[in-house]
């Protein structure tokens, strides 16, 4: 491959709902470039992108995977994205690197949940955009209700560039708006056309069309508005011009119609893309910040300036190690460079740096401002991290992962295997950082968080794949809380002899409830010296820790205040351990007396839907204990908003996904603390005790 400028660089993400086409759509450009000698199917595994076994079995992308190739003297590079809300974080980090956004929808379905949701991430990294309606040689395609969904959901900037002449399986003959030509496909897979002119019939469509699309890029400009009333329309050049400059700044968001599967359609947009999308030059400056500081640095996509380098995703490759993807944002990256981990402060050497197309690697002799290009064996470096030069010491921001959605607690099948499990676990999340592993100190369990119950699947058989060992997944031990409604006034006399010296204290305290999340107080009330004063902070010390440990069910107390005001003790036998003792005893009986009840997490929960599943979700909802809040429209979508304990939330990924067909999509975040129905604390309490039992 021979060396591309900066302004002879394409970078794009292409995003959609899972099973839009993404992948074929990869293989097809790769194919028409000359890349590859035929298009793959992800029905063989034969794909370019989804070369995981995992991938292969499951017949959908997990991984954001980099595909480069050359196409009219310029040079691509490719982002295929995961469709799966699963793996979301693959679609982040993926249009942090790209400067144009290709969103697929699917020319019988439309719209859908998964598209709304990564559209709203192009919109969130203010990404050029484009929408391919795909899949137009289904039987049922109906492009002209896809485009009215589209302009529905995405605003009218959504700007028709094309349209089909039949669709379905005789979908081989384009109207091209700009052109104001048909594009007559072969059909035979090769993905070349000819030119030929607009049929009668079609011609009144196609000039209402290409008048609108004038009118769209005038209004983009002063000058082009003025020359637009001037003339009456638009010169070439000036409608050139003013598309690429619309796109560039998200006031134009052409649509396209195509087949990656037979290859239709795609040539065009691949010409499309070469010609009007923003190259690295065009996107202007990124802004970073001097390392731990708000000062800000602008960093030109100037190949001569200082190396500057994002890593935007990690792999682990067999035989070779750790890969890390990068965009370079200033300067070049060359082998044999040393540049300064930021995050860490250590320096790294460059050393072979490729250019990459799906799995296959190919090593080229540096990487310029604008380019994307992986590097091997760094010795600290991940993904999130800035590397840059020790003259121009630079942070970048780092990609705002989602929120994990779902959580498992982990136990090994086999013994001695926690060090194996624990570094296993971290190279994972060094790979997608939206894996997250934490050890509960409360519960003592190794916690795992992900974006769904494939994400977490997924990641446990790479564990089992790549590091040999095995683990069982069961529910997290939810945070119960225990807390007190009424007030208690007890004593306890700690009395005990063993021959020598013995054991004697007696304290008299007062047990009221505190405000929800105002925690713990204690009060020395103690007054003439009843008890020392060396001995209360064993009285408080020994309270505490019966905190932690709960009375009623083994779950920490909270939001009591304990004014100790009275007792006795003995010139002997009297110490702090007597009076830890006596404080927890009467403590223990004084809860008891005190109306306890049981706190449960209660958890915000926003489930976007279509229409259709929205009476059956909300009844979903109603018998797992939670509590409707209301609803919006947002277009075919509704959104139900809702409190749903947490305990009733394990796997309600699977669950939503069986009663919406797949479509549905959630969030969810913590909101406060309420008490458990008397059924359930009834239950937890019985466990408790089992389990107790069961450990003595």
């Amino acid at each position: 491959m021979k060396e591309y400028t900066s302004e002879n660089i394409r970078n794009f993400a292409l995003i959609g709902h899972g099973g839009s086409g993404k992948t074929i759509f990869t293989d097809a450009v790769l194919f028409n470039s000359g890349a590859v000698t035929r298009i793959g199917r992800v029905e063989d595994g034969s794909t370019v992108s989804d070369y995981h076994q995992d991938e292969i079995d499951r017949q959908i992308s997990i991984d954001a995977t980099l595909a480069t190739t050359e196409f009219k003297d310029l040079k691509f590079n490719i982002l295929d994205t995961p469709g799966y809300t699963d793996f979301s974080g693959e679609v982040f980090s993926s249009l942090r690197v790209s400067d144009t956004a290709i969103l697929f929808l699917k020319a019988v379905e439309g719209v859908e949940v998964g598209s709304e949701l990564v559209w709203k991430y192009a919109a969130v990294a203010q990404l050029p955009s484009m929408i391919f309606i795909n899949k137009m040689d289904n039987e049922h395609a109906d492009f002209d209700a896809v485009v009215e969904q589209a302009r529905a959901r995405f605003g009218p900037t959504v700007a028709l560039v094309q349209f089909p002449v039949k669709q379905g399986v005789a979908f081989k003959e384009i109207i091209d708006v700009i052109r104001m030509k048909m594009l007559v496909y072969k059909g035979d897979g090769t993905g070349t056309y000819e030119e030929k002119d607009i049929p009668a019939e079609h011609q009144e469509r196609a000039s209402a069309e290409h008048e609108a699309l004038v009118e769209k890029i005038a209004e983009s400009s002063e000058d082009l508005m003025n020359h637009f009333f001037e003339q009456g329309t638009l010169t070439e050049e000036e409608m050139s011009a003013g598309l690429r400059g619309s796109l560039a700044r998200r006031e134009i968001v052409p649509l396209f119609c195509i087949s990656s599967l037979t290859n239709v359609g795609v040539t065009r947009a691949m010409e499309f893309i070469a010609d009007y999308c923003p190259n690295p030059l065009s996107r202007g400056a990124a802004i970073g910040t001097k390392p731990e500081s708000t000062t800000e640095v602008t960093l030109a996509p100037n190949s001569k300036g200082e190396p500057v380098a994002f890593v935007f995703k990690t792999l682990s490759v067999q035989h070779v190690g750790e890969l890390s993807l990068f965009r370079v944002y200033s300067g070049t990256i060359t082998p044999g460079l040393d540049i300064i981990n930021q995050r860490s402060g250590k320096v790294e050497r460059i050393n072979q740096i490729y250019q990459m197309r799906g799995k296959d690697r190919k090593e080229v002799t540096q990487i310029i401002a604008g380019d994307l290009g992986a590097v091997v064996k760094l010795k600290d470096t991940h993904t999130n991290n800035t590397l840059s030069s020790k003259t121009l010491p630079v942070v970048l921001p780092p990609i705002q992962f989602p929120d994990p959605l779902i959580t498992g607690a982990l136990k090994p099948k086999g013994k001695g295997d926690e060090d194996k499990i624990s570094t296993g676990l971290h190279t994972l999340h060094e790979e997608d950082p939206s894996f997250m592993i934490k050890v509960d100190t409360e519960t003592h369990e190794t916690i795992i968080l992900g974006q769904g119950e494939i994400h977490l699947d997924v990641m446990l058989k790479r564990l089992k794949a790549r590091f040999g060992v095995e683990v069982d997944i069961k529910p997290p031990r939810i945070p119960y809380r225990e807390t007190i409604k009424k007030s208690a006034d007890v004593s306890y006399k700690h009395k005990k002899q063993t021959g020598g010296s013995g054991q004697y204290a007696e304290v008299y305290i007062k047990i009221d409830p505190k405000p929800r999340g105002e925690g713990y107080e204690f009060v020395d009330a103690i007054v003439g010296g009843v008890i020392s004063g060396k001995f209360v902070p064993a009285v408080d010390k020994g309270l505490q820790e019966q905190m932690v440990r709960g009375v009623v069910a083994g779950y920490p107390l909270v939001d009591v205040k304990v004014t100790l005001y009275d007792g006795s003790q003995h010139t002997v036998d009297s110490n702090e351990i007597s009076f830890k003792i006596a404080a927890q005893q009467a403590f223990r009986k004084g809860i008891l007396d005190a109306a306890p009840i049981m706190l449960e997490p209660i958890y915000i929960l926003e489930v976007t839907v279509p229409d259709e599943f929205m009476g059956d979700v909300m009844g979903d909802i109603s018998s797992h204990r939670g509590k409707i809040q209301g609803m919006d429209s947002e277009g075919p979508f509704q959104v139900i908003k809702a409190k749903v304990p947490l305990s009733e939330l394990y796997q309600y990924a699977t669950r939503l996904r069986s009663i919406t067909q797949g479509r549905g999509i959630y969030r969810r975040h913590f909101s406060h603390y309420e008490e458990v129905p008397h059924d359930v604390m009834n239950k937890l309490i019985e466990e408790a005790a089992a389990q107790k039992e069961e450990e003595a």
